[in-house]
């Protein structure tokens, strides 16, 4: 045996891709790997130019990567994060997918001149398992992020990253003097709803009345659960004006919204409080304290009501 049928022979046992073009982009010879997964006839593809064989191609950005192999001579690689695939090749893999081509990695080789002719070595590679598992694994770990920020029964930011969010807007109100509001509302005898309905008639309060608010707020309104039945919702770029205005929009929402459970409606009310960044707020904190004064205030007024922070964080101990 040859030399030359040596080597044809090891690239026909490759479980690998092996495809050689000229500068021409015609194709010299692949090896029976790509014969099995494009299903086509060597003899019908040698010399025939790639992207009669591979109309898929991108051809702009195939031609660009193939000449710069041939100009620098040195070699190029395509991941399939870059690009699930180049060429439309059947994968085998027992799993389901999102694609029945085969994810692929592309490394473009240079091979030294012969009879003055430039020819590049491409590599394919089946790299199906390790994209489905790696995008599971992003999913997975894309699922316990939002976890990780979303209050499990409302659905609504949990006060660990509303907080987090509230630091980032405050300190861009500061920076670039926008406006920011904050309102602080909470939901008026929850107790006795809770003895009276139960704890399940009670989350099921919480959870409507999330929705309703939520389906009133602004994209970049920042909705979450302070703790028990009591939510706050940051408002940017918003002044006095703005934020009175929602926060009475929420008041009646709330109290308009009967909320079916088992065989009776549930009808609550909400205390709401305002406040907006001002000169003295150093820190979100200060702009929390005048909300949740204002929030006290509405309790002390007789409940179901709005009430405007009147104090400043500088009356604190903060």
């Amino acid at each position: 045996m040859s030399p030359d049928d040596i080597c044809t022979d090891i690239a026909n046992k490759l479980n690998t891709g092996i495809l050689i073009i000229d500068n021409q982009f015609n194709i010299v010879m692949w090896n029976r790997y790509l014969e099995i997964h494009a299903n086509k006839n060597t003899t019908n593809v040698t010399g025939s130019n790639i992207f009669e064989i591979f109309p898929e191609l991108p051809e702009k950005w195939f031609k660009r990567k193939v000449e710069s192999v041939f100009q620098l001579n040195a070699q190029s690689f395509c991941s399939w994060e870059q690009r699930h695939h180049l060429f439309e090749l059947q994968h085998t893999r027992p799993i389901t997918t999102n694609s029945h081509f085969m994810a692929q990695n592309c490394t473009f080789l240079p091979l030294e001149p012969k009879n003055g002719q430039q020819h590049v070595c491409i590599l394919i590679e089946d790299v199906t398992d390790v994209c489905h598992y790696q995008t599971m694994l992003n999913k997975a770990l894309e699922e316990l992020a939002q976890a990780n920020r979303i209050d499990g029964l409302t659905q609504v930011f949990n006060r660990k990253h509303w907080e987090e969010c509230l630091e980032k807007e405050f300190s861009r109100a500061r920076r670039y003097q926008h406006g920011l509001a904050l309102i602080m509302f909470d939901l008026d005898n929850f107790k006795l709803l809770n003895d009276t309905y139960g704890h399940l008639g009670g989350d099921k309060v919480l959870v409507e009345t999330a929705k309703v608010i939520s389906s009133l707020l602004r994209l970049g309104d920042l909705f979450g659960r302070y703790g028990g039945e009591e939510f706050a919702i940051i408002l940017p770029d918003t002044d006095k004006t703005g934020a009175l205005d929602v926060a009475e929009r929420i008041r009646i929402a709330i109290s308009e919204n009967a909320i079916k459970f088992q065989e009776t409606q549930i009808k609550v009310t909400a205390s709401v409080g305002v406040a907006i960044i001002n000169e003295s707020d150093l820190r979100y904190e200060h702009l929390i304290a005048n909300t949740d004064l204002a929030l006290y205030d509405a309790k002390a007024s007789g409940k179901n009501v709005v009430c405007f922070a009147k104090k400043l964080a500088e009356d604190y101990n903060i």
